[in-house]
């Protein structure tokens, strides 16, 4: 894919479309280095599998220059698929989820 833009806007109604978008998302961010940015990349992938709207959003880079990306809105799936996640012996929040930073 040219436009790493392109793989954010794609659909995310079916299974099939939710499963075609999450390698998608991988191979244009996955080679990105940082762990944020890792975090990021497979926060997001969750995101596709479960079915979250993308979202454009606006951030400025390290160097002060703003930038536009897209990121997928948390969903009821997601957030279920997180709680769950993180619950464990010692309460609700025994384990953490972190949602990283975008590349």
């Amino acid at each position: 894919m040219s436009d790493k833009k392109d793989v954010m806007e794609m659909p995310v109604g079916t299974p099939d479309e939710r499963i075609a978008k999450a390698p998608s998302i991988i191979v244009a961010y996955g080679g990105i280095d940082g762990a944020h940015h890792k975090d990021w990349v497979l926060d997001q992938t969750v995101r596709a599998l479960t079915g979250c709207i993308p979202k454009e959003q606006t951030a400025t880079s390290f160097r002060g220059t703003p930038y536009q990306y897209w990121e997928q809105t948390p969903g009821p799936e997601y957030e279920a698929l997180v709680a769950n996640a993180c619950a464990g012996k010692d309460g609700p929040n025994t384990y953490s989820w972190e949602t990283g930073i975008a590349p």
